[in-house]
Order: structure tokens, then C-alpha cells, then sequence
């Protein structure tokens, strides 16, 4: 909605946005939700990785896991999914595909979705950051959960 698209990195608003988190999660008692819902909606990706550097270096603390401690349900998850896109987007994906096909049966519907809606964006990176995290190509997992046509499509989408 209103994020800033701005690229560039203004380092006292992260070390402030920073302070001001911490102020209003781990640094008092209860959470005041505001802060964290108007920073982490309202700033670019590139502003929010500073953030998050700064916050670490001031509450010896990572951002995801305060956001863990003073958040649950959809409030957390909606943060931590804000947060980890900003830090880094391949991975984030990567580990929804993996976690789709992991165990028994696999989850369709996050598979395709991810797969059709990334293809023209930065599936090559996703597949990249796949490989890294998992040890197994994209491909060998799909080859692996998937069968027929569904797999051939999902095979040709992926390249």
C-alpha cells in the first residue's frame, strides 16, 4: 500500500526506526503494535535491512526474533513474512516451495501459485537460493512430488 519505493538508504531513519522499535516492543512492557505495523508497512526493502542491521547492533538482538516474542498469530506472520522478503526474497520463496513439497502430499496450490507468479521475476534466483538452502535442485523436488503433466508443466514453467 505505502511503501516507499525510494531505493536509497537513509541510515538515521533505520538507526531511529530502530530505536523506536525496540522502545516499543522489547524495551517496555506489552507492545505497542503502531510502531511496528506503520515502520515495517511505510519503508523500502533497502530501508528495512538497514533497520534490521541497526536494530541488532543496539538490542543485541535479531528483528525476526523480537517480532517473534511480542507478536503471535497472523499479526506475527505478517511481520516476519514483511521482514524476511526485505532481507531476502529468493529465500523466503525458496523455503515456502520447499516446505510445500516437504513430507507427505504437497501443498498445490502454494507450488503453482509460487511458481507461475515468480516465473517472470526471479525464479532464477529462487532456484539459486533453493540449490543453497536445500542441497537439491527445484526440479529434482518437483520430479519428485509431482507426476504427469502436472509435473511436466511445472518442469517446463521452472526451465
Amino acid at each position: 500500500g505505502n511503501c516507499d519505493e525510494n531505493q536509497s538508504v537513509n541510515h538515521q531513519m533505520a538507526q531511529d526506526d530502530a530505536q523506536r522499535l525496540y522502545q516499543a516492543g522489547e524495551g517496555r512492557l506489552g507492545t505497542d503494535e503502531s510502531y511496528f505495523n506503520v515502520i515495517l508497512a511505510t519503508r523500502s526493502f533497502p530501508q528495512l535491512k538497514a533497520t534490521k542491521e541497526a536494530y541488532s547492533r543496539m538490542a543485541n538482538r535479531d528483528l525476526l526474533s523480537s517480532v517473534s516474542r511480542e507478536f503471535s498469530g497472523y499479526v506475527e506472520s505478517g511481520l516476519k513474512t514483511t521482514l524476511q522478503c526485505a532481507l531476502n526474497r529468493p529465500a523466503f520463496f525458496a523455503e515456502r516451495l520447499y516446505y510445500s513439497m516437504k513430507g507427505t502430499g504437497t501443498d498445490d496450490s502454494t507450488l503453482v501459485r509460487i511458481v507461475v507468479t515468480r516465473s517472470e521475476i526471479d525464479l532464477v534466483q529462487i532456484k539459486l537460493m533453493f540449490t543453497q538452502m536445500y542441497q537439491k535442485t527445484l526440479s529434482t523436488m518437483i520430479a519428485s512430488d509431482t507426476s504427469g503433466d502436472y509435473r511436466k508443466l511445472l518442469l517446463a514453467v521452472i526451465g
